[in-house]
C-alpha cells in the first residue's frame, strides 16, 4: 500500500506530469513534420515509420492529459482502443513497406539530419520518460508511470532508428533501414495487445 501524498506535493507532481505530457506533446508534433519530411527525401522505411509512431503518441500523450484533468474512464478507454487500432495500422504499414524495400534491395539515401534528430529525441524521451516515472510515483498515478514506459520505449526505438540509419550512412548497409522498420512493428504488436487485455 503506498504512502497517502500530502497535497502541497500531489499538487506539484500534478503540475509537473501535465509539464511533461505537454512538452512530449509538442515534441512529437514536430517530430511528425520533421520525420515526415525526412522520410520522403530520403526515402527511408525507418524514418516513416518513427514518424508515424510519433502520431500515435501524440494520441497517447492527449490521453494522459485528458486523465489527469479527471476526464472519465470511458472516454479514456474508447481513447486507448483508438490508439490500439492506430498501432495494428502502424504494424500493418510498416510491415508490407519494410518487406518490399527488403526484397527490392531498396537503398535509403544517407541522412545526416535524420541521424541528428534520431539521436536527440532519444536523449529528450529518456530523460521525460524519468521525469514522468517520478511525477507517476508520486501521485500514485499507474496512467502516467505507464505512459512514461511507454515514452521509454519510445526513446528505444529512435535508438533503433539511429542504428540503422548510421550503419546506412558509414557501411552502405541498406538493408539496415527496413531492419530498424521492423524493430517498430514489434513495438507496435506489443502496445496494441497490451491495449486491448487490458
Amino acid at each position: 500500500m503506498s504512502e497517502p501524498v500530502d497535497p502541497e506535493t500531489r499538487t506539484r507532481s500534478l503540475r509537473h506530469g501535465t509539464q511533461l505530457e505537454w512538452t512530449t506533446l509538442g515534441w512529437n508534433v514536430v517530430g511528425v513534420v520533421v520525420l515526415g519530411y525526412l522520410a520522403v527525401t530520403a526515402s527511408s522505411v525507418a524514418l516513416a515509420g518513427f514518424g508515424l509512431d510519433s502520431f500515435i503518441e501524440i494520441g497517447a500523450s492527449t490521453v494522459v492529459l485528458w486523465e489527469l484533468s479527471g476526464t472519465g474512464a470511458a472516454r479514456q478507454r474508447r481513447a486507448l482502443r483508438l490508439i490500439g487500432v492506430a498501432f495494428i495500422a502502424l504494424a500493418v504499414y510498416l510491415t508490407a513497406q519494410s518487406a518490399v524495400a527488403l526484397v527490392t534491395e531498396h537503398h535509403a539515401a544517407h541522412t545526416v539530419a535524420g541521424i541528428a534528430w534520431t539521436a536527440i529525441t532519444a536523449v529528450v524521451m529518456f530523460v521525460l520518460a524519468a521525469g514522468k516515472g517520478r511525477a507517476g510515483r508520486s501521485l500514485g498515478n499507474p496512467v502516467l508511470i505507464a505512459e512514461g514506459r511507454v515514452t521509454f520505449i519510445d526513446g528505444l526505438l529512435a535508438v533503433a532508428v539511429l542504428l540503422g540509419l548510421a550503419l546506412n550512412f558509414a557501411f552502405g548497409w541498406w538493408w539496415a533501414d527496413p531492419l530498424a522498420g521492423f524493430v517498430i512493428v514489434y513495438y507496435a504488436i506489443r502496445e496494441a495487445v497490451h491495449i486491448f487485455r487490458a
